[in-house]
């Protein structure tokens, strides 16, 4: 059974804060029920899931213009807008590129933003409730981006949306995105794939296994069943950490920090507290993640992408692109050392041996990973220019976009 398919925006959605223009303004979280068995890629199922999702703009009368944004390890369903009326809260993840004249824009585009299988903020994941009425914990079955997927396209099912203008996403996000052009080619209108590669390489695998590592380490872990008592905070604040200095760059760091020193001016030569202004961002950083994100969770989503290697089950890279039907973009950044170009140049070349339609933008930014989150102005000329583009085409079949490197 499904529940909660809105097409429309609510009167609710109408309204935006006056210090933020352009933004969608309130917006709900839905949730899609599903009763129908889903089959993993482990070879093992769930008898029922859920999705939480958000949509942004109006769905047009064919159905023609809906963009998927998939978010990354950390990120959920609220992409754009506000939850409440309450002045200190923060707008969605990537609140400056979707609203009216954005990037993402809602007066031309319907947007959709689903929690991944898996996750901890209302779609179906280790936290939730197992059939015995007891949290799944460790219980729940190892899921990969390949069944993410498949989940979304249930959402997309019901929504009634056949084919996507578009889909998206960085990171893990853009993962989704290629997963998608691969295993439904004639469900997606365009992939555009921002800072990510088509195989997780040994470097993620490690960085992700040091951050479980810490989780695992945490006393109140409990062998994943802690959901009755404390938390393992300290552990899953660790692993954020680490992960958060991936997402940065050498120069970003320096710039923002360098030397100094947290609220004095001379070095105090302790433990007790952070001493270094890195330090303290870094401490804050774990803080606050572990007041919205599930340990659990971050095990199973970290594992999920160093399972990604969208050639594996293809025989190549090349091989599994072949499937796919659609122009992509594909984005990355001179300072991102975690997803590298030369990681994405895998992609672009591997869809270029198979004559699909590919552009490749590579953009010159100081803010390591996130530069895909944080320039969002660069990310609009350059993304909001490959949509406007795609909308001006009457007739892409057969049309060949070029390879183009800009530097």
């Amino acid at each position: 059974m499904f529940v909660s398919v809105e097409t429309a925006p609510t009167p609710q959605t109408a309204v935006s804060r006056p210090h933020q223009p352009g933004s969608v303004g309130l917006v709900r979280r839905q949730y899609a029920h599903f009763d129908t068995p889903l089959q993993l890629g482990s070879g093992r199922s769930l008898p029922s899931f859920t999705l939480a999702y958000e949509t942004y703009g109006r769905l047009n009368a064919d159905r023609s213009n809906a963009i998927m944004i998939c978010h990354a390890l950390s990120g959920d369903a609220h992409v754009a807008g506000y939850h409440t009326t309450t002045p200190d809260e923060k707008p969605g993840w990537w609140d400056d590129a979707v609203g009216p004249g954005k990037m993402f824009d809602t007066n031309r585009f319907f947007v959709i933003c689903s929690n991944v299988l898996g996750g901890c903020q209302g779609s179906t994941g280790p936290s939730s409730l197992a059939p015995d009425g007891k949290p799944y914990a460790l219980r729940f079955p190892l899921v990969t981006v390949a069944d993410m997927v498949q989940a979304q396209r249930h959402l997309l099912d019901q929504l009634g949306i056949h084919r996507l203008f578009a889909i998206t996403g960085g990171s893990m996000g853009a993962m989704q995105a290629l997963q998608w052009a691969v295993d439904f080619p004639e469900r997606v209108g365009a992939v555009l794939f921002l800072a990510s590669s088509p195989r997780s390489s040994a470097q993620h695998i490690a960085f992700n296994e040091t951050g479980r590592q810490a989780i695992y380490a945490d006393p109140n872990w409990n062998g994943g069943n802690y959901y009755d008592g404390p938390a393992p905070a300290g552990g899953l604040a660790v692993a954020r950490m680490m992960a958060h200095i991936t997402y940065m760059s050498e120069h970003s760091l320096e710039h923002k920090f360098g030397r100094n020193l947290q609220d004095r001016d001379a070095l105090p030569y302790t433990f007790a507290e952070p001493e270094f202004a890195v330090e303290s961002y870094l401490s804050h950083q774990g803080s606050k993640f572990v007041q919205r994100f599930d340990a659990n969770s971050y095990l199973y989503i970290t594992k999920a992408i160093d399972y990604f290697d969208i050639g594996a089950e293809h025989g190549s890279l090349k091989a599994a692109v072949a499937h796919t039907q659609c122009p992509f973009l594909v984005v990355s950044f001179s300072s991102d050392w975690l997803y590298t170009a030369e990681q994405a140049r895998m992609l672009v070349e591997a869809l270029e041996a198979t004559n699909c339609p590919v552009e490749y933008q590579h953009i010159d930014a100081p803010f390591g990973h996130d530069s895909f989150l944080v320039e969002v102005d660069r990310m609009t000329s350059v993304v909001g220019g490959y949509l406007a583009h795609l909308t001006r085409q009457s007739d892409r079949s057969g049309a060949r976009v070029g390879v183009r490197y800009v530097r």
